[in-house]
């Protein structure tokens, strides 16, 4: 959920709230003072965006501790502070969340509705899954790991049930050709991260259930995508969201390893799908003009580079292990130094400038209606 997807339910949210405070002046409206009820109206589920590439980030960090190539070690002491904050990070937006599902409802139900932020509601399902698989003190076959599992995965369904469903039988607004977007896909990374889940839990069909759904509807997505990229840069997306295109090599990357948990090794369909997220990611990198207005000014935003690119990093070192040679290692260790830096890079701007994660108005974007649920 991007500051530019959600700022219109955010300022049509924070106006009603004003109103009703009485804070008008001639039909204008006053900015009043930031406080807690207004930090809940303009908080929203793109926060968990964080939470979920520090997830992935410490998902990472214990697999290149345990990879046999060895190249990139991190000190236990590293490894427990990373995980340790995904999971403070995680614990405190869901607080927030919970709070502000109670208190302003209203803009829960926007969000609900809306093209772009709806697809975020997987984020929290994503992280806490990502963070099981991270945890290296919790064996995947005790009750600690496999209940936090169904209570994660089973949204994830509901989910699936409700988005998808609605592609097929909504009306006008609600088609996919319609609502598409490159945010999207985070409905296809929660079915595949939910298949690895249950992969590592030994539960082979339920791995493969999800696994089906996720990649049946990534290549529905990923066509529809393909041609209207034009207006899912311009028209559906403001410039501040065009980090969310990483999204699509981060699909990908986590099917590969999804299906190198179900099969058992990183074979040939495991492949074909790093090659892709590969190309997607040489093709993204290689066009910096996509994202010159988005790195204008730090943002909540920019945490969206984090998360693909620990994915692809996982996907290169799973390469790795399976492909030996200078060529791969040289490739799973630059990606992987790139993710690392620039999630250690996110969390010094977040720590230094944290006003900018919430702020009171975005100056760049304009009020578009926001199209009501069917």
């Amino acid at each position: 959920m991007e500051e530019g997807g959600l700022i219109p339910i955010v300022t049509s949210i924070s106006k009603t709230v004003d109103l009703e405070d009485g804070q008008t002046n001639g039909g204008e409206l006053k900015k009043a003072p930031l406080s807690k009820i207004s930090i809940l109206t303009s908080f929203h589920a793109g926060y968990f965006r964080i939470s979920l590439s520090l997830s992935a980030q410490s998902l990472l960090w214990k697999t290149l501790n345990k990879s046999t190539a060895g190249h990139l070690i991190f000190p236990n002491a590293a490894f427990l502070l990373i995980w340790s904050l995904a999971f403070f990070s995680l614990t405190i937006v869901s607080l927030f969340y919970i709070s502000r599902c109670i208190l302003r409802y209203p803009s829960v139900r926007l969000e609900f509705s809306h093209h772009i932020g709806v697809n975020y509601l997987f984020a929290p399902f994503i992280s806490s899954l990502l963070l099981l698989q991270s945890a290296s003190f919790i064996r995947s076959s005790s009750k600690l790991y496999i209940i936090p599992c169904l209570l994660s995965s089973v949204p994830i369904l509901v989910l699936d049930i409700k988005i998808y469903g609605q592609w097929f039988t909504a009306r006008g607004k609600r088609f996919l050709s319609t609502v598409a977007n490159p945010t999207s896909l985070l409905t296809v990374i929660g079915n595949l991260v939910g298949a690895r889940a249950a992969a590592m839990m030994g539960w082979r069909e339920s791995a493969m259930c999800m696994f089906a759904l996720g990649i049946a509807h990534y290549f529905v997505l990923f066509v529809t995508l393909y041609q209207r990229l034009e207006y899912s840069g311009g028209g559906a997306l403001p410039a501040m969201l065009r980090p969310v295109f990483f999204l699509f090599f981060a699909a990908p990357s986590m099917a590969s390893l999804a299906w190198s948990s179900i099969a058992g090794s990183f074979d040939l369909l495991c492949k074909m799908l790093f090659f892709l997220s590969l190309f997607l990611f040489a093709s993204l990198v290689s066009r910096p003009a996509l994202f010159k207005r988005s790195m204008k000014r730090f943002n909540i935003a920019w945490w969206a580079y984090s998360f693909p690119l620990t994915l692809l990093a996982l996907a290169a070192n799973e390469y790795t292990q399976e492909v030996k040679g200078d060529i791969s290692n040289a490739l799973m260790l630059i990606i992987s130094i790139i993710s690392v830096l620039v999630t250690l890079a996110l969390i010094f701007f977040s720590a230094v400038n944290p006003s900018l994660l919430l702020p009171r108005d975005d100056p760049f974007l304009p009020s578009p209606l926001i199209p009501p649920a069917t």
